[in-house]
C-alpha cells in the first residue's frame, strides 16, 4: 500500500541519515575519544575498562547494551543493578565528573547508532526495570529505535513530568519524519550547549 511504502521509504531515509551522520561524527570525534580513553587509563590504570555497557530496552522491547565512556569507578553498581547517579555521587571518578559535565560520556553511543541498535533521534532507551513498570500505552515508544536525542530532550527535559515525557515520545513515534528529525537535531545543539555551560558552572 502507499502508506506502507512511504513508511518503508521513511525508515530507509532515516537509516541512511543515521549511518552517514554517525560515521562522520565518529571520524571527527576520534581524537577526542582517544584523549578520553587515555585520561581514563591514567586515572584508573591500564587494566581499567574504558567503556561501560548498560542493558537497555530497544525497538520491539528487545534488550541491547548501550555504550558509554566509564565515568564511575569499577563495580559501582551493587548486585549488577543500575542505580542513577546523584549529585556529588562518590562513585563518579574525577575524569567522570568532567565527562558528565561536558556530555562526552555518551559519545560512544554513536557506535550503537552505527550498529543499528539506536537512531540519532528517538525515545531515550529505558532500563529493563523501568520498562516493567510501563502501562500498556507506554509500550508504543518501543515501536521504533531509541535515539541519542528526541522530542522530550528539546522540549524541557527535566522540567517535564514523566507523563509529559511519555506523550512527547509517543507523539514522535506516531509522526516520525525526516523533516521532524532534522528540526530536533538542530534544536539539540543549543540544548546540549546549555547543559554543558550548566555543568561547567556546577
Amino acid at each position: 500500500s502507499p502508506g506502507f511504502r512511504r513508511s518503508r521509504l521513511q525508515q530507509l531515509a532515516k537509516r541512511s541519515v543515521d549511518l552517514a551522520v554517525s560515521a562522520a561524527l565518529i571520524a571527527v570525534g576520534l581524537p577526542v575519544m582517544m584523549l578520553v580513553a587515555i585520561a581514563i587509563k591514567i586515572e584508573d590504570g591500564l587494566s581499567a575498562p574504558i567503556f561501560y555497557k548498560q542493558l537497555r530496552v530497544g525497538r520491539g522491547s528487545q534488550p541491547f547494551n548501550v555504550i558509554k565512556f566509564r565515568s564511575m569507578r569499577e563495580n559501582a553498581e551493587k548486585d549488577g543493578k543500575a542505580v542513577w547517579a546523584q549529585k556529588d555521587d562518590d562513585r563518579i571518578t574525577r575524569v567522570g565528573h568532567v565527562l558528565r559535565n561536558v556530555r562526552l560520556d555518551e559519545l560512544p553511543q554513536l557506535f550503537n547508532v552505527l550498529k543499528g541498535e539506536m537512531s540519532l533521534v528517538g525515545p531515550r532507551p529505558c532500563l529493563p526495570y523501568e520498562a516493567e513498570e510501563y502501562l500498556r500505552w507506554h509500550g508504543q515508544r518501543f515501536d521504533i529505535l531509541p535515539g541519542l536525542t528526541g522530542l522530550w530532550q528539546v522540549s524541557g527535559k527535566n522540567n517535564l513530568t514523566f507523563k509529559q515525557m511519555m506523550r512527547l515520545d509517543i507523539n514522535y513515534c506516531q509522526n516520525m519524519s525526516l523533516g521532524l528529525d532534522l528540526k530536533i537535531l538542530f534544536r539539540t545543539i543549543p540544548t546540549i550547549l546549555g547543559l554543558i555551560f550548566e555543568g561547567i558552572g556546577n
